[in-house]
């Protein structure tokens, strides 16, 4: 088992002697170190801290805030260490100890948080287009006015490429293609009732 450590401060001016020293004593031999905002996404000596563990190993930080950016981020980072069976140590505020008796329960709340998590995002995510159905907003791409379908149809009667009309009417050949469909369609009834 060894005990990895990560620390973070968010400016220059700051220095991660304080975390070292706690993690330190802790027993901690490998450490990540990073100077990041709370918020910054890009964080490479986390990403760096995350992919040496090993199953057994021990994440360890000074503070909850040091590690996550959110919430979510915190509950997603030590979800995935629950499933690789790497344990999570936090010596200060917190005090959360997965390598102690308590290790399931910790993990279980973890674990719980996230599947509220997915299920939270997935409810948004299907809310979201019914909740526009219901207030009558076309979903999609926006339909083309009546007069601006008309020119396409007369443009592509013509003779005129895709291409030309799609660059000049701004709108994709894909759309242009479509109206191509429906012009030959009606093309073919005509023909097959004039015969």
């Amino acid at each position: 088992m060894a005990l990895i450590g990560y620390c973070r401060v968010s400016t220059n001016r700051q220095d991660t002697r304080l975390q070292r020293e706690a993690l330190k004593q802790a027993g901690v031999e490998k450490f990540f170190e990073e100077k990041a905002s709370g918020t910054k996404t890009d964080r490479p000596q986390l990403d760096k801290a995350l992919a040496y563990l090993r199953e057994g190993d021990v994440l360890v930080i000074w503070k909850l805030d040091r590690l996550a950016r959110s919430l979510k981020h915190l509950v997603e980072i030590v979800d995935d260490l629950r499933q690789r069976g790497v344990g999570f140590k936090v010596l200060t505020g917190a005090n959360i100890d997965t390598t102690t008796s308590g290790r399931r329960l910790v993990f279980g709340i973890f674990a719980s948080l996230a599947e509220f998590e997915r299920e939270m995002i997935q409810e948004r995510v299907k809310a979201g287009p019914e909740s526009a159905r219901a207030a009558g907003k076309h979903l999609g791409r926006p339909q083309l006015t009546e007069q601006r379908q008309a020119e396409i149809r007369g443009r592509l009667a013509a003779g005129e490429p895709w291409r030309s009309i799609s660059r000049s009417m701004r709108v994709s050949q894909s759309t242009i293609g479509k109206y191509a469909k429906s012009a030959a369609k009606m093309d073919r009834r005509s023909t097959t009732r004039g015969g």
